[in-house]
C-alpha cells in the first residue's frame, strides 16, 4: 500500500466503547470507579500483569477484534502481550513522502486540526485548552499563538510507535506527572485531560518547520511512555519511542504561518470527525509565505 496517497478516513467509536466511556464519565458510580482507576498506580499494576508471560493468552483475540494484519510486522517469539503491543513494523510498511517540505504523520493515528487563537487556546467539542496550561511555560506557549495544534489520538488497534517529522535538534523535554483519563472524544467534553494526564513533551528546532513541539499524553492503562533518544540531533523518520498497552495520544504545535495542513483534515474535524491516518502519511507541508 502507498501510504503517500491522500485518501482519508474518519473514524466512528462502536456502541460498546462509547457506551463503556459514557457509563465512567457521565454517571455517578461510573465517576466514583474511574476515580480509582485514573490513578497511576492502578495503571502500573495493569502494566505489571501485561508484562507477564501468562499475558500472551490474550495476543491472538486482540489480533482477531481489532482485524491486525501481522504480514506488516516483523515475526518475533512475543514473551508477553506487552511486547505484543509495542511490536514493531517492517520499515517499507511507513514509508515518508520524498519531498522534505512535505509534513507527514508521526504515527498511526486518529487525526483533528486545530487553529490556536490570539488568546493561546484552542477548542475541542466545549472544552477549552490552553496551550500555556498544556506546556506548563507561558513563555513557550507564546511562542504559539494563532499557530497550528494536531491532535493524533492513538487506539488500541494502532501501531503504538511514533518517530520525528523532521531533521533537526532537540532543544529541551519536559515531563509533567498527572492522572490517566481516557483520551476518548466523550472524555474531552467533561474533563481537559491533556492538560491533566501524565505527559512528556519535546521542543525541536526543525530543518523544515522552525520550532515544533511534541507532547506524549498517557492515557487509561498507559502507565509508561518510552521515548529513546538521547541525542540532541535527530532525523526525519527516526523512531522517537512508543506507548505501552492502551490509548493514548500526541499533540503536536506549530508556529504561526509555518505549516499548511491539509484543508480535507480542518474539514473532518469541524464536522466532529477524526481523521485515519497513518505514520508517513502526508498531511500537509511546508507554508509558502
Amino acid at each position: 500500500m502507498n501510504q503517500h496517497v491522500e485518501t482519508y478516513k474518519t473514524a466512528a467509536i462502536s456502541e460498546t466503547e462509547n457506551g463503556t466511556i459514557k457509563f465512567f464519565y457521565k454517571t455517578i458510580p461510573g465517576r466514583l470507579i474511574l476515580q480509582l482507576l485514573i490513578r497511576t498506580t492502578i495503571s502500573k499494576i495493569a502494566g505489571f500483569v501485561l508484562r507477564s508471560p501468562a499475558s500472551c493468552v490474550f495476543i491472538d483475540k486482540f489480533i482477531t477484534k481489532n482485524n491486525i494484519d501481522m504480514e506488516q510486522f516483523r515475526k518475533v517469539e512475543y514473551r508477553s502481550f506487552d511486547e505484543f503491543f509495542v511490536r514493531e513494523i517492517k520499515k517499507e510498511q511507513r514509508p515518508f513522502p520524498e519531498n522534505e517540505n512535505d509534513l507527514a504523520s508521526p504515527c498511526d493515528s486518529k487525526l483533528t486540526a486545530y487553529r490556536i487563537t490570539a488568546d493561546q487556546v484552542f477548542n475541542i467539542k466545549h472544552s477549552v485548552y490552553s496551550i500555556s496550561d498544556l506546556l506548563h511555560d507561558p513563555k513557550l506557549a507564546a511562542e504559539y499563538t494563532e499557530g497550528v495544534c494536531l491532535i493524533f489520538r492513538l487506539t488500541p488497534d494502532d501501531y503504538h510507535r511514533y518517530c520525528f517529522i523532521d531533521d533537526g535538534e532537540i532543544i529541551n523535554q519536559k515531563q509533567i506527572k498527572g492522572v490517566l483519563h481516557t483520551v476518548q472524544p466523550i472524555a474531552c467534553q467533561q474533563s481537559s485531560v491533556f492538560c491533566r494526564n501524565s505527559r512528556e513533551y519535546t521542543v525541536i528546532r526543525s530543518k523544515n518547520f522552525d520550532k515544533i513541539v511534541q507532547m506524549e499524553v498517557g492515557a487509561l492503562f498507559v502507565g509508561r511512555i518510552t521515548n529513546h533518544s538521547k541525542n540532541r540531533t535527530i532525523k526525519r523518520a527516526e523512531e522517537k519511542g512508543m506507548f505501552q498497552f492502551g490509548g493514548s495520544t500526541i499533540i503536536m504545535l506549530f508556529k504561526k504561518d509555518t505549516v499548511e495542513i491539509d484543508e480535507k483534515i480542518y474539514e473532518n474535524t469541524n464536522q466532529n470527525k477524526e481523521t485515519i491516518v497513518k505514520m508517513g502519511n502526508k498531511i500537509g507541508k511546508k507554508a509558502t509565505i
